[in-house]
């Protein structure tokens, strides 16, 4: 017991002496919405000395704009898997290699080599979550949606107006991809076209394309059916006892988020302190028990609430995850005909 005390108390002055250079700085963190608990980056601040200013977004896409429009104030930010590799491209993220952070050695497989950035040299893992959509078996025609995404692409005529599906091109794409049969990296005009039609019969029977609230929409019941992250879903059902979490049979999006450095950083090593204090177990724990989402670091499972961790929609059993479809690197072509896609539906 006291070798072990000896051994805490030395890690932490060596981690004291690791900050300090730090301690007078402050970073800018551009984040999704809800999706750190303010009292972690109040426990960093305590740790290391550093403040960290929260700005927030709601799409990648967003976060792409914002950056290729010249905002260098941001310090870290949060893209999607598949946006990593778009900002890699347009060179708007900065190299750091996270391997050589003191805490990437507790970051398990596959999420330590991923395909968007294979050796890791300019993000390290957040969160990882699927998409699908949540009803409320209380309200719902029936009391049951089937667990296919016709039930969110075309829904039945009594729930028009009562759902809401996330304003993300890359999840509605890609879900309606899978729905419909067709690659989630096309280039074919035709099955665009395909996608576009699905998604414009669907748009009379919305309520809104919205990725903000969802959590707080369904609770407060102003909705029946919402096209939701499983995180979000499981936080739903926390007030909101007859929600329930779809992952439907055709496939859903399965997405990884992780932390970055933008080029222009102010506090480079002040986000490089940031992304490897992430990286331990205890405190990704309290991010994913605050976001209702997994993670990728060793030991932090252990240190998640029992609740989270038996929720079947944020831990799916083996047969449920051969749903599971990973969000592919596109070319700029399929890209392209995405986003045309996009911008023909939401005129």
């Amino acid at each position: 017991m006291i070798r072990n005390t000896l051994k805490h108390l030395a890690a932490a002055a060596s981690l004291a002496c690791a900050f300090s250079a730090q301690a007078a700085g402050s970073i800018n963190l551009y984040n999704w919405s809800d999706y750190i608990p303010p009292d972690l980056l109040k426990k960093f601040e305590k740790d290391t000395g550093i403040k960290v200013n929260l700005d927030v977004y709601d799409s990648n896409e967003s976060l792409l704009a914002k950056l290729k429009a010249g905002a260098t104030g941001y310090d870290v930010v949060v893209p999607s898997d598949y946006m990593v590799k778009i900002m890699i491209d347009e060179k708007l993220l900065m190299k750091f290699d996270a391997t050589k952070l003191s805490n990437f050695k507790n970051v398990l497989a596959p999420m330590d080599k991923p395909p968007f950035d294979p050796q890791r040299g300019y993000s390290a893992p957040y969160m990882w979550g699927v998409t699908g959509f949540t009803y409320d078996s209380a309200r719902v025609p029936g009391g049951k949606l089937d667990d296919s995404w016709k039930s969110f692409f075309q829904p039945p005529a009594a729930l028009k107006g009562q759902v809401v599906a996330l304003n993300d091109p890359n999840d509605m794409f890609v879900a309606a991809a899978l729905y419909l049969g067709v690659n989630q990296c096309t280039e074919d005009a035709k099955e665009g076209q395909k996608v576009l039609d699905l998604l414009t019969k669907q748009k009379p029977m919305l309520a809104m394309y919205n990725s903000d609230g969802t959590i707080e929409r369904m609770q407060a019941k102003e909705v029946m059916v919402h096209h939701q992250w499983n995180g979000a879903a499981y936080r739903t059902k926390e007030k909101l006892k007859t929600a329930v979490f779809v992952i439907p049979k055709e496939g859903v999006p399965f997405w990884t988020d992780n932390f970055a450095i933008p080029v222009g950083a102010k506090n480079p090593e002040g986000a490089k302190t940031f992304i490897n204090w992430m990286m331990q177990p205890e405190n990704i724990a309290i991010a994913s028990n605050f976001t209702g989402y997994n993670n990728g670091i060793k030991g932090a499972d252990q240190l998640m609430d029992a609740a989270l961790r038996a929720d079947a929609g944020v831990n799916p059993s083996d047969e449920m995850r051969k749903r599971f479809r990973p969000n592919q690197i596109c070319s700029p072509k399929a890209m392209e005909l995405r986003n045309r896609i996009w911008t023909r539906l939401k005129r």
